[in-house]
């Protein structure tokens, strides 16, 4: 049975997680993190009494365990470095990881010879929505992102945005977009030469859609997630690949 540590495990999807590993039988809940808790009693937090508890990195002395974090941006960094560094195989759900960084935690996965997953979206709907960005943008002269998101989210654009425009760019190199328009803080951040415009209000969960526009015609592609419970299945398919492979891996479309 492969032992699990959630970080971040009182927040809405790190919540989730911990129910979600709970039901799955081949996986069982060792332990979880959360710096800003006082108590270490499981029992505080309805969990049971042979989970460990931390608030502190340096606690954790528990190895060959999968490290789920879905923790905040400031500290995903710290959390995935010090997993790998001590044989927890990371599955980062946490958005905020720079270029460079992704870059220094797969050094350390290589050297160590550790699996791991950096997720930007855990939604089935969204990956889907990624691969067909893709096959349009060969064919639009255009295209803009609007993400939408809960109003608590603390970046912006979101990680799914950022990795969406990449996706874009990794098929249209050399195209450029928006080459005609001035600059404008209304016309949202430019990323990889695409505009991203980023919304946060109450009500909502994760939202994106692609806009491609081109002379007489437009085509919107839009994903959905109206409940956090549904990142879950792709929690679960990244649970199995990091426990049956050794690769370390950006984005969960490169499992499905």
């Amino acid at each position: 049975m492969q032992k699990v540590i959630v970080a971040g495990f009182t927040g809405s999807m790190g919540s989730q997680v911990v129910q979600l590993v709970e039901r799955l039988a081949e996986f069982q809940l060792a332990g979880v993190y959360n710096p800003h808790i006082d108590s270490l009693n499981p029992t505080d937090f309805n969990l049971a009494s042979s989970v460990q508890v931390f608030n502190n990195l340096q606690q954790i002395t528990l190895n060959d365990a999968i490290w789920i974090d879905f923790s905040v941006p400031s500290a995903v960094f710290t959390n995935a470095k010090f997993a790998l560094e001590h044989g927890l195989k990371p599955v980062i759900g946490t958005s905020g990881l720079s270029t460079t960084e992704i870059a220094q935690l797969r050094q350390i996965a290589a050297k160590k010879e550790m699996s791991g997953i950096i997720a930007p979206n855990f939604g089935l709907s969204a990956i889907l929505l990624l691969k067909f960005a893709q096959t349009a943008a060969r064919y639009f002269p255009d295209v803009e992102i609007i993400e939408l998101h809960h109003a608590d989210k603390l970046d912006a654009p979101s990680g799914t945005a950022l990795a969406t425009a990449k996706a874009i760019r990794e098929v249209t190199p050399e195209k450029k977009f928006h080459d005609q328009q001035a600059a404008s803080p209304a016309r949202g951040l430019d990323h990889e030469g695409i505009k991203i415009h980023s919304v946060r209000l109450p009500g909502y969960v994760a939202h994106e859609e692609v806009l491609f526009g081109a002379a007489g015609e437009a085509l919107t592609i839009r994903q959905d997630s109206f409940d956090r419970a549904s990142f879950m299945r792709g929690v679960e398919l990244a649970l199995n690949y990091v426990s049956d492979n050794q690769d370390f891996i950006v984005g969960l479309e490169n499992i499905l």
